[in-house]
């Protein structure tokens, strides 16, 4: 196999690069990897269980954070508060980059339409985006992402619950 049928999306708002993809194999672990270096990818979250061994990513210096929630699901408060973590480190990152390549978040579930993109419209929400239009712009780039009970609880969800915005 030399391509992915199902292509990663790139989403990119302000300091922040995400690919969003559906879950690797380790029989196709290699292809997402060429995908990874072309986007600059230095980690990856799994929004569900895992569907293959980190090693080939361990020896790249990719970092997996393995974060699973229910498919269909809203991510629970530990994950959110681990996610907003990982965005402002990613946003030091790029924005210590200066006019060079910035790194993107490798995220992914199964599909890569459910769990992978409800987190990315979180960090476009934190960044300023309205959950609507978040939603929105995943979806030019993903489509079918996001089902009804996810879009409820991004209309829902608050952002900056510490009181700083995560871009500052």
């Amino acid at each position: 196999m030399s391509s992915l049928p199902n292509p990663p999306s790139l989403i990119e708002f302000n300091l922040l690069k995400f690919l969003v993809f559906d879950a690797p194999s380790d029989e196709n672990l290699s292809i997402y990897i060429k995908e990874f270096e072309k986007y600059n990818v230095r980690e990856v979250v799994r929004c569900c269980d895992p569907t293959y061994s980190t090693h080939l990513l361990d020896q790249r210096d990719i970092k997996v954070y393995d974060w699973p929630f229910p498919d269909g699901g809203a991510p629970p408060e530990t994950i959110i508060r681990d996610w907003r973590m990982l965005l402002k480190k990613q946003i030091k990152v790029n924005k210590d980059k200066g006019d060079h390549e910035k790194d993107a978040i490798g995220i992914h579930c199964v599909a890569g339409l459910g769990r992978a993109p409800v987190l990315v419209a979180i960090a476009l929400i934190e960044s300023g985006m309205d959950a609507l239009a978040a939603v929105e712009f995943i979806r030019q780039k993903r489509r079918g992402s996001i089902n009804a009970k996810q879009l409820h609880f991004l209309k829902e969800y608050k952002p900056n619950r510490d009181g700083k915005c995560i871009i500052s």
